[in-house]
């Protein structure tokens, strides 16, 4: 049995035109100053500049949140760094879940006029573990009922299509896109 540790999930977001990264900068400082999650965030990272790349993150000592532009597509991240000693979905879940309540806030914050939007469709899960967990058949044979497990919750079975990341020099990912547009609010309470 592989064990999951270290996952990434990315919920992609809306295109929409006159999105300013730039905006989140004191946003996330303002999630540091108050401490607004269960993990200690302890600074932001600005890499705008950095094409397709990892956008605005506000650093944490157990995880990670972003909103990031990886492979050309918009999205809020969340890492998880710190090892969880939990089942497989738990810590599936625990990764969806701050990455959903992530976006909620993001989408909920006045400073940002509403302008990010989770796309209804779209979550990228990414295990950020070469070693424990390469990106291979085996593997993807392995992680996939875990996988399908947590889709199941979200949106229902055979209501999603799971596809997966089998570039070899890239890191075990799986993708799940919905057939029905759900709100991070609606998926939120699925978690």
């Amino acid at each position: 049995m592989i064990e999951l540790q270290h996952i990434s999930v990315k919920l992609l977001l809306k295109e929409q035109e006159g999105i300013d990264l730039a905006a989140l900068v004191p946003v996330f400082h303002g999630w540091i100053q108050n401490q607004v999650f269960d993990e200690l965030l302890i600074d932001v990272a600005d890499y705008r500049h950095v094409p397709d790349g990892p956008g605005v993150m506000v650093i944490g000592n157990e995880a990670d949140y972003s909103v990031d532009n990886t492979d050309g597509r918009l999205g809020v991240r969340y890492h998880r760094k710190s090892v969880l000693n939990s089942s497989n979905q738990d810590r599936l879940r625990q990764a969806v879940k701050s990455a959903f309540t992530a976006c909620l806030r993001l989408e909920e914050d006045p400073a940002l006029t509403s302008k990010l939007r989770f796309n209804g469709r779209d979550i990228e899960i990414v295990i950020n573990d070469r070693l424990l967990v390469p990106n291979n058949s085996e593997t993807r044979q392995a992680i996939e009922p875990e996988i399908r497990v947590l889709g199941d919750r979200l949106f229902g079975a055979g209501n999603y299509e799971l596809s997966w990341d089998t570039e070899p020099r890239r890191m075990s990912g799986a993708k799940l896109k919905a057939s029905k547009v759900l709100s991070a609010g609606e998926l939120l309470k699925k978690v």
